[in-house]
C-alpha cells in the first residue's frame, strides 16, 4: 500500500472510532479508512510502505524517516500522521488480553500545532527526534528505545520543554545517564520522580538555564554539573 493523509472526513471517523473505543476496547479498527477514497488520499510520489509491526521507536523514526524524505514539510500534516497512527494502530495500540488501550488522543492525532504536545503523537514525536539528531541518532537512545506504545517518563519529560528537546549536550546527556547500551534498555531508576531521575533531571537543568548558556555546553560539560544523586546512574544496570 502506498501512503495516503486521512482527509477531513477520515479524521473524523478516526476520531469517532478512538471515542467509541474508550467504552468498549474490542473494537476492530477501520482500516478500510487507509484507502477509501472519501477518508484517505494518497501522498506525492507513490511511497510504498511496508505492513510490518514496529518494534521501536527507534525502528518507526528510522522507517518513517526514510519513506517521507520526499514529503515537504511533513510534521505539519494532520491527516498524514493520523493515517499512520492508523495504519500501524497494532504497533502504536497493541491487543493486550483482547483489549486496546489508546491513552490520550494526542497520542494517535498531532496536535501539529501545540509545540508542547505534537511530540506527544507515538510516531511523529519519534520521528521529529530522529531528523533532528539524524547524524547521531544513538545519542538520542534515550528518548529513542522505548516500544511505540510506552514511551515513559523520559520521554514525557525532556521532550514538553523545545529547549530541551533539541539541546544536543542535554539529549546526549540523558542518554548516557539512562541508556544501558548492554542491555539496550533503560537504567533502573530512570522512571523515579526523584533521585536522580528524569523529572529531577528537568527541575535542575531549568535551574541551570538561569545561569548557564546550556546550548553551549557538551554532554560531558552537563553531566560534570549534575547534583550528587544522579552519579548512580553511571554505573547502574
Amino acid at each position: 500500500m502506498n501512503i495516503h493523509r486521512l482527509t477531513d472526513e477520515g479524521l473524523v471517523r478516526f476520531n469517532g472510532y478512538l471515542d467509541a473505543l474508550a467504552g468498549d476496547p474490542t473494537l476492530t479498527p477501520p482500516f478500510r479508512l487507509l484507502d477509501d477514497p472519501l477518508t484517505s488520499i494518497p501522498v506525492e510520489g507513490d511511497i510504498e510502505i511496508p505492513q510490518s509491526p514496529l518494534a521501536s521507536r527507534m525502528d518507526a523514526a528510522r522507517l518513517l524517516h526514510t519513506l517521507l524524505a520526499t514529503v515537504p514539510q511533513p510534521e505539519t500534516d494532520k491527516g498524514l500522521w493520523a493515517w499512520l497512527s492508523l495504519f500501524f494502530f497494532d504497533s502504536v495500540c497493541p491487543l493486550k488480553d483482547g483489549n486496546r488501550k489508546p491513552g490520550q488522543r494526542y497520542r494517535h492525532i498531532a496536535e501539529v500545532g501545540n509545540y508542547r504536545r505534537y511530540y506527544r503523537h507515538l510516531l511523529l514525536g519519534p520521528f521529529l527526534i530522529f531528523r533532528f539528531y539524524s547524524k547521531t541518532p544513538e545519542s538520542a537512545l534515550a528518548l529513542l528505545w522505548q516500544p511505540l506504545d510506552k514511551p515513559g517518563d523520559v520521554v514525557g519529560q525532556i521532550a514538553a520543554y523545545q529547549e530541551l528537546i533539541t539541546n544536543a549536550g542535554v539529549v546526549e546527556a540523558a542518554t548516557q545517564l539512562y541508556y544501558n547500551p548492554t542491555t539496550k534498555r533503560e537504567r533502573k531508576g530512570a522512571q523515579n520522580k526523584e533521585k536522580g531521575g528524569a523529572r529531577a533531571l528537568v527541575t535542575v537543568l531549568n535551574q541551570f538555564d538561569v545561569t548557564w548558556d546550556l546550548y553551549g555546553m557538551t554532554a560531558p560539560e552537563i553531566d560534570a554539573m549534575l547534583p550528587k544523586e544522579f552519579a548512580r546512574f553511571r554505573t547502574s544496570s
